[in-house]
Formats: structure tokens, C-alpha cells, sequence
């Protein structure tokens, strides 16, 4: 009986991570973005589901993790399996940065980018941009739709998916590793 438990176990992990693989593909993330390499990706699953599909890009001399602990260029790119309420999507960042204990201060900064958030339908893509030094830009299927010259909205922002506490540990491990 435990031998058929531990096979059925690792049937699903093999079907999941096929499964990982087949929804990186149907992202098709680009290997760059600009200046910027394609460091790693991985999908977002909640309760069985693929909500998205997430890329970090880098400069190429830095690792994802030394770009983020030294605030250098990082682009993160959402690719969307699933239609999401924009409404569901606010309340999630807000809850989040709530539980990171974002600076107050960068409330009137997260109302402006959250206004350009729309409905989200399946194979849409969003993507945070940052540049030190030139703050934050929001595309929406490679529309900027949102910027904002303040490097720590940014990295509020970005830490949604890239700090401790964020949406999910084991997402920001994959792009961090």
C-alpha cells in the first residue's frame, strides 16, 4: 500500500511539473528584455489552478537574487492563464503590501498605479519594469500604462513577488534561485 501511495505521488509531481514546463512554453517568454537576460521563471498555482506564469529578468552579470538585494535593473513579466477581476487583484497587492508593511507614504503612488490596472483576461501580460534612478513603469501587453520616477514604490512594488511575506515563498524562490 505505501509503495502505490509514494507512485501515485510521484505520477502528480511528474504531471505538475510537465505540466510547469508545457505552461512556461505557452508564455513564451523572450531570453531578453532589452538590456536585461531572462534569469528564471516559474508558475503561479493556487488551489490546483495556473493563475500565471512569472519571469525575472537581470542584468546578465548579476544573479536574480544579487540584482534584487542590490536594487539593480529588474523586469517582471505575469503571463495570465485565467481571467482576473482587477478589483481581486488590488485587494491581493493591498493585503500584501499591508502584511510587508509598506511605507504609508507611498499610498497616493499605489492608488495612481492601481487605476491603471484593467480586468485581466487570459494571455494577457503585465510586466513591472525598474530602473534605478528612473523609477517604475507598468506595461499591459506592451502598453506602458503607468510610471512613476520612485525607486522605493518600485521596490514595494516588485516585492509583492520578490520579498519575504510576498504572495508566495515558493514562487519567489524559483525566481530568485
Amino acid at each position: 500500500m505505501r509503495q502505490l501511495f509514494f507512485c501515485l505521488m510521484l505520477m502528480v509531481s511528474i504531471t505538475a511539473h510537465a505540466s510547469d514546463a508545457q505552461r512556461l512554453k505557452q508564455a513564451a517568454f523572450p531570453a531578453q528584455a532589452g538590456e536585461l537576460i531572462l534569469k528564471n521563471q516559474a508558475v503561479l498555482t493556487y488551489l490546483w489552478a495556473d493563475v500565471y506564469a512569472a519571469a525575472l529578468y537581470a542584468p546578465a552579470a548579476l544573479s536574480a537574487r544579487h540584482a534584487w538585494d542590490q536594487q539593480a535593473a529588474l523586469r517582471l513579466t505575469l503571463y495570465y492563464f485565467r481571467d482576473i477581476d482587477r478589483n481581486d487583484v488590488i485587494k491581493a497587492a493591498t493585503a500584501t503590501l499591508e502584511r510587508q508593511q509598506a511605507n504609508a507614504r507611498l499610498k497616493p503612488e499605489l492608488d495612481k498605479l492601481h487605476a491603471s490596472f484593467r480586468d485581466i483576461r487570459s494571455g494577457d501580460r503585465y510586466a513591472l519594469d525598474f530602473h534605478p534612478g528612473r523609477g517604475l513603469e507598468l506595461e499591459i501587453n506592451g502598453q506602458v500604462v503607468f510610471i512613476s520616477r520612485d525607486d522605493e514604490l518600485a521596490r514595494a512594488y516588485l516585492g509583492i513577488w520578490l520579498a519575504p511575506g510576498g504572495l508566495s515563498d515558493e514562487l519567489r524562490g524559483r525566481l530568485l534561485k
